[in-house]
């Protein structure tokens, strides 16, 4: 996507920016409880805050403080431009400056591709989490 912007925030700063991307893709689109996806994790995280040209933000994820990434969340008008892809390199980056070895993820099944081409490898059997199956993956930093 042109003109796309990602930022690297704390919870603090990326609470009211994320939280309607989230809603929409995992409350509204997949069904996802509103109950269970906050949690008391995300003020620990570090959070990718991806804005259009227009300074609206389009996309979002988490990096939790042991390397694994959760909540990549795209808006549906957003989607098949690159957008998910600079998400997940600015959290991948962030582990980098951590020092940390590797990030892991709990993939949507249907994402497999996605996390794949952006050199993850998947681990173990599918599993449901939110009545969706996932599949554990993960890679080097």
């Amino acid at each position: 996507m042109k003109d796309l912007h990602v930022e690297v925030r704390g919870w603090d700063e990326a609470e009211a920016c994320v939280m309607p991307v989230r809603t929409e893709v995992f409350v509204v689109e997949q069904g996802v409880p509103a109950e269970i996806e906050r949690d008391a994790l995300d003020a620990v995280c570090r959070h990718a805050i991806a804005r259009d040209a227009g300074g609206r933000v389009i996309a979002t994820g988490r990096l939790l403080p042991d390397g694994h990434i959760g909540r990549m969340a795209v808006l549906r008008t957003a989607r098949g431009a690159g957008v998910g892809g600079a998400v997940l390199q600015a959290l991948i980056a962030e582990a980098a400056r951590r020092g940390l070895p590797e990030v892991a993820l709990n993939a949507q099944t249907h994402a497999l591709a996605f996390y794949l081409r952006h050199g993850f490898e998947a681990v173990g059997e599918v599993f449901m989490e939110a009545g969706i199956p996932h599949r554990a993956m993960r890679r080097t930093v």
